[in-house]
């Protein structure tokens, strides 16, 4: 279900037919920011609201005009002089940062940190990494949170887990050397280890730090950007692999949430926390910890073709040996059969297609080797547990006459 299906603004609201004034105080400087606004555009656009986007005060912080007497506010609430400045004017707020959940005179809407911490080591642990480690430079962008959350995830599978850089590393060290000192604790790092980063501006440093310090992505590290920013994260060679977030929906349940404390002047009990939507697999995780050059050579060739008409006896060509015995080797290598990797392959193929583009669940099918739209239903739903529709809702969102922005 798509925003367009979702249910949309309560049919009782704005019964008088009054423009509801809501400011939005959320920076539209990365990906996440401009997929949020575009939701609650979208929303606003049916809701018969009047956006004020990103009013700033005299010393250029997202502020709510002293003059300006609206409805409603939607705020990424990163630190305490927003939080008093918005309890001091007293409207109806959403917050839809990880932060200040204890505050309850604010609604919440936000990313599930557990379930990105679990989604990242699932990642990691499906290239068969047992080392593990963070590098979640604050930056006033929740980082800390996030990076706690992968140590609490990953000690609770019996893994330790290091941090690269903490607050008294921060507190004591200059920027300019933060390189020289993280490359030091990377060296002494058993390898491979894959390292969770907060979101894709220092991920793409880190890669920058293996690079200059001749540490080899993805041989040696393998780079997990917390967040997903196609830009950002194709700007450097290898690409960061990120995490895939339902930033449109965020937008989209704040405003509801909103349209709810509007009407009744209640803020909801607890924090509404929003699953990753999945991984987005590019070069920084690209490999496989299996020490095998032959299997390795399969399961690469795998990747490369296994959208089209691969066949078992394609990788027994491949391996030069028996049917038998490339399915046995393969098995103990990887825990599972080729005919089982080739399926994961195409399923993981079709999830990205289906987050990035509008094509068809039967063109998706077609595309990634599955039979029929039905079959891949099919099949996303034992992988997922969901079907590719529910996969798709708060994700595309089409922008129909975007309301005024003042």
């Amino acid at each position: 279900m798509t925003d367009s299906q979702s249910p949309g603004p309560s049919s009782g609201m704005n019964a008088d037919d009054r423009k509801r004034q809501i400011t939005v105080l959320i920076e539209a400087d990365d990906a996440w920011g401009r997929s949020v606004l575009q939701a609650i555009a979208r929303f606003a656009s049916q809701a018969n609201w009047e956006l004020l986007i990103a009013p700033r005060d005299a010393e250029r912080r997202l502020r709510i005009p002293e003059e300006w007497s609206g409805d409603g506010v939607i705020a990424l609430v990163r630190d305490v002089s927003l939080l008093k400045h918005l309890r001091r004017r007293g409207m109806p707020t959403v917050n839809i940062s990880g932060m200040f959940h204890n505050a309850r005179w604010l609604g919440h809407v936000a990313t599930d940190n557990f379930a990105r911490a679990r989604l990242a080591y699932e990642h990691f642990s499906r290239l068969r990494v047992t080392h593990f480690a963070t590098y979640c430079p604050s930056l006033r962008r929740e980082a800390d949170l996030r990076g706690e959350e992968f140590v609490r995830y990953v000690h609770s599978r019996g893994y330790p887990c290091e941090v690269l850089v903490s607050e008294a590393d921060a507190a004591r060290t200059e920027r300019s050397s933060d390189r020289q000192r993280i490359a030091a604790k990377l060296s002494i790092l058993p390898k491979p280890v894959g390292v969770f980063v907060s979101d894709p501006y220092p991920a793409r440093e880190l890669v920058e730090t293996c690079q200059s310090h001749g540490v080899d992505v993805p041989g040696e590290v393998l780079v997990l950007s917390g967040d997903e920013d196609d830009l950002l994260c194709n700007l450097i060679l290898p690409s960061v692999s990120s995490i895939e977030l339902a930033s449109h929906r965020i937008g989209w349940e704040a405003c509801k949430i909103l349209d709810s404390m509007v009407r009744t002047g209640t803020p909801p009990s607890q924090p509404q926390l929003l699953a990753p939507l999945g991984i987005c697999a590019r070069r920084s995780t690209d490999h496989n910890a299996i020490g095998d050059s032959c299997m390795e050579s399969v399961q690469r060739y795998i990747q490369q073709h296994a959208t089209g008409q691969l066949q078992i006896r394609d990788l027994v060509r491949v391996a030069g040996m028996s049917r038998r015995s490339m399915e046995l080797r393969f098995r103990e290598v990887f825990g599972r059969s080729p005919a089982e990797e080739i399926r994961r392959v195409r399923v993981e193929k079709a999830r990205q297609m289906l987050l990035n583009s509008s094509m068809s669940v039967s063109g998706v099918a077609a595309a990634c080797g599955f039979s029929s739209g039905p079959y891949l239903t099919s099949v996303f739903r034992k992988v997922y547990g969901k079907t590719p529709s529910d996969l798709r809702a708060g994700r595309s969102v089409k922008l129909h006459g975007l309301s005024r922005t003042s």
